[in-house]
């Protein structure tokens, strides 16, 4: 451990940003997944419901959506309250949409964080490399007939150390929010899919 941190000093004030941001990122990639690690279960028990309340049992079907906690959940209770209450039909989509919306929004947020990440990341380890490079060359010009192939080696692999960094920051980043961005979609599929089940049969006038 203490080597690597030895290694990870010589890359300079970039290498220690990008070690700031991994660890900022490695944090939201855990809230995340646990945010988001129960959002596509309880089919069965959605499915359940809606068959009782499609014949005609309505108070069944309400006490089984309450076992659930997933935005479909949600969104089956909320459609459910709503038709059981008598609302015109176009006040309850509109509802429905907008807490859809917003049931979306918090699934989503914070992902982009990880985009961004994932985005300026090599950027900075590139720039890094950049500086490092012109500081070799620096150091090779002013050394006029005295310098070698060491002491411009070494000035090079100081430099690049800040492109692996900066990937090594990229590539996780870039790998959640794929795979969590992926996620929310299939929970976005769920919800329309339970309401719009919910609302097939629901009167148009209603």
């Amino acid at each position: 451990m203490g080597g690597l941190l030895a290694t990870l000093s010589q890359g300079g004030p970039i290498v220690a940003l990008l070690a700031l941001i991994s660890l900022g990122s490695l944090g939201l990639i855990g809230a995340k997944v646990a945010q988001l690690r129960g959002i596509l279960g309880g089919r069965e028990r959605r499915a359940a419901a809606l068959e009782l309340w499609h014949s005609g049992d309505r108070h069944a079907a309400m006490r089984e959506t309450e076992a659930g906690d997933t935005p479909a959940d949600r969104l089956l209770r909320e459609g459910m309250a709503g038709l059981r209450e008598g609302q015109p039909r176009a006040a309850l989509d509109a509802r429905l949409e907008w807490r859809g919306n917003l049931e979306m929004a918090r699934m989503y947020r914070h992902i982009r964080l990880l985009e961004l990440t994932a985005m300026i990341s090599p950027l900075l380890g590139l720039l890094g490399t950049v500086l490092g490079m012109i500081r070799a060359f620096q150091d090779l010009a002013l050394a006029e007939g005295a310098a070698n192939a060491a002491m411009l080696a070494d000035g090079i692999w100081q430099a690049l150390l800040t492109t692996a960094a900066g990937l090594l920051v990229a590539i996780p980043a870039a790998v959640a929010a794929a795979l969590l961005n992926a996620r929310v979609e299939r929970a976005g599929e769920e919800i329309e899919a339970t309401v719009g089940q919910l609302m097939a049969e629901a009167p148009p006038g209603r």
